[in-house]
């Protein structure tokens, strides 16, 4: 198994592409604390992967709030002693606004989520990490987060902000033993959909000029395999890498 008993925190794993990589990292053997706002989705998901032979617990966390981060993470300490690996793959969408439109409202709710959660993840996790002489961080972060056609502006800039800051962490700690990586999924059969709101006519209709450039759709498991290979010891040479799982569509 390619993460024997290693602890990997997945937030955003109550279903879509965080489920997926939960059950997986499960599979290949790791204990894995399913976080996710959506409790109940979070326990079906620890249960299912208990009930075939994983190993692993359930976690209320609204990323967007420091108090419940750290909750996290010393609920993960206390349960299994360490960490590893950390999955940040929480996140929301915009409603497609372009910078004219958008509010301060939505911008400060999805940078809130989408950047500055992960940022205080990655911090206290980096802060573990350090303490045990490794660990590695994978930020499920969007095509969006390399390409300006593929959502709204609040989107766009906030996972723009977190491929810098994963390439920033990579180089950061080089030598002490982490690694940070990113993957940047193209259009995945999610639910991440249903967190917009107040959809810009305008903003959907540029952002579908490249969106129309998509070969196809991914699966969530696609997404997972690559979350596997960057959590893993397969992995140990690439650090400070954004890989995108597309299907070739940055390359239109």
């Amino acid at each position: 198994m390619r993460l024997m008993d290693k602890v990997a925190i997945v937030t955003g794993a109550a279903s879509g592409m965080g489920k997926a990589i939960a059950e997986h990292y499960a599979k290949e053997g790791a204990k894995v604390v399913v976080s996710d706002y959506n409790f109940e989705g979070a326990q079906a998901v620890a249960e299912a992967i208990n009930t075939t032979g994983g190993t692993a617990i359930a976690n209320r966390t609204n990323v967007a709030e420091l108090a419940d981060l750290e909750q996290l993470f010393a609920e993960t300490k206390k349960e299994f002693g360490k960490l590893d690996i950390l999955v940040n793959n929480a996140g929301i969408m915009d409603g497609m606004e372009p910078v004219g439109e958008i509010s301060d409202e939505k911008w400060d709710r999805v940078f809130a989520v989408n950047t500055t959660g992960v940022m205080r993840a990655m911090r206290i996790a980096t802060n573990i990490f350090l303490e045990q002489g490794h660990g590695v961080i994978v930020n499920n972060i969007s095509a969006g987060g390399l390409q300006g056609a593929r959502a709204g502006a609040a989107y766009t800039a906030s996972k723009h902000a977190v491929t810098g800051l994963t390439k920033n962490t990579a180089y950061m700690y080089a030598l002490s033993g982490i690694r940070c990586n990113g993957i940047a999924p193209g259009g995945v059969e999610t639910n991440i959909g249903s967190s917009m709101t107040n959809v810009s006519q305008f903003g959907m209709g540029r952002q579908m000029t490249g969106s129309d450039t998509m070969p196809r759709t991914g699966k969530p498991e696609e997404i997972a395999q690559l979350a596997v290979f960057l959590g893993s010891d397969e992995s140990s040479f690439v650090n400070g890498q954004i890989i995108a799982a597309d299907g070739g569509w940055i390359a239109y």
